[in-house]
């Protein structure tokens, strides 16, 4: 284990250490004073000095906030043949956050590269444009967003990277979801009694900043409906036209269609039940795939979670191309016909989905490498703070 394991899982340990710390204290006031330190913890007061300004009363601004995230993973991962053992800065993203004229919100980050902060080259160190977005939002239930924003679907692929719960997006996201994620368009989501629905249209360029609709479009339909008490499901679907025969890049995967089937639901106070099934008509050489994901977890307490993850894509032509896991791609190297990942999962919440500390060993399996079509079997394990405000 190399001296950049050990400084993210230190880390993990220090900020699970001060929690305990910062309980202890609370516990030891008098009880007058517990009281009142029960209402704003510790993480509430930090976390709140990223509110810049609030005013709900304000005329034009009635809110301004500093936006962001830190992810880092300490990852081993190995097969009969090779191993992969890095420390890698998954996200750093900064921006703010601004309500104004009280039904519209302005949004802009920018995504850096942690593993390039000591480069002295700004074009290494930055990489792109995430959320920049206006939206306008009449009620609770409509909203209108214009600009460059996340465009979700799947299972993964519709949850931020703040609120996985696991530490990497499955290989159905991997391989169907479309992974530069942010796109330039505009997009309309509401509510209307037990039913949801997000409606966009989308360029399919993959430029760093805005894109442009010189490299075709895509439309992406979401009609979701509630069952029961926490249950929900949700059907997406894709139709992507993006145009190679320009010289702007193209941001999407090589997939005309695209149809996933989201199930979502608790079923007790502790064990809850996500699922995903999806499928997707390859072009340009892109095989047709279908992919699965079952994810079942239980809530030990507030802070503590365990998550089992099984995921599968298949090639429907029998080629080699479709991705394994993130960090099991990075050891092989290699495509495969079929893949499939098990893991199981641990999570600390310290401060809900805001600091967590998220831990995974898994199994990955390939089938018909890309060269040679021998067969991957490796195992992995992954230790990840997830920060964000």
């Amino acid at each position: 284990m190399n001296k950049k394991h050990i400084a993210i899982i230190a880390l993990g340990l220090a900020v699970s250490a001060s929690a305990a710390f910062a309980e202890e204290a609370v516990a030891q006031v008098p009880a007058e004073a517990a009281e009142a330190a029960s209402e704003e913890s510790i993480y509430d007061k930090i976390w709140g000095a990223a509110e810049l300004y609030k005013n709900n009363d304000g005329k034009v601004l009635q809110s301004l906030a500093f936006t962001g995230r830190l992810q880092g993973d300490a990852v081993n991962f190995q097969n009969e043949d090779s191993s992969h053992d890095d420390t890698d800065w998954r996200r750093l993203r900064l921006g703010f956050k601004a309500k104004v004229f009280d039904d519209f919100t302005l949004h802009s980050e920018m995504d850096l590269n942690m593993n390039e902060a000591d480069s002295d080259s700004w074009d290494k160190f930055y990489k792109r444009l995430t959320d920049s977005y206006l939206k306008w939002a009449p009620s609770k239930d409509l909203s209108l967003k214009v600009g460059k924003q996340s465009a979700g679907f799947t299972l993964d692929g519709a949850t931020s990277s703040k609120k996985l719960i696991v530490p990497e997006r499955s290989i159905v996201a991997r391989n169907i979801w479309f992974g530069t994620e942010y796109f330039t368009g505009a997009s309309v989501t509401g509510k209307n009694n037990d039913w949801s629905y997000n409606v966009g249209g989308f360029s399919s360029s993959g430029e760093d900043e805005f894109g442009h609709f010189d490299s075709g479009y895509f439309a992406l339909l979401s009609a979701g409906h509630t069952i029961g008490e926490d249950g929900s499901l949700r059907l997406d679907y894709v139709y992507n036209d993006p145009d190679y025969s320009t010289d702007y890049s193209v941001g999407t995967r090589n997939l005309k269609h695209v149809v996933s089937l989201v199930y979502k639901d608790m079923l007790n106070e502790k064990l809850g039940f996500w699922s995903d099934i999806s499928w997707a008509q390859g072009i340009s050489g892109q095989s047709d795939l279908v992919g699965i994901d079952l994810m079942p977890f239980y809530n030990l307490t507030e802070e503590l979670q365990l998550v089992l993850q099984y995921a599968g894509v298949s090639s429907l032509n029998n080629k080699s191309d479709v991705n394994m896991a993130r960090y099991a791609s990075k050891n092989s190297g290699q495509k495969v016909e079929t893949a499939h990942n098990l893991l199981l999962g641990f999570n600390w919440y310290l401060y809900g989905h805001k600091l967590k500390w998220q831990n995974a060993i898994e199994y990955n399996h390939g089938d018909r490498l890309a060269d040679g079509g021998g067969t991957y079997k490796g195992y992995g394990l992954t230790s990840g703070l997830r920060l964000s405000w």
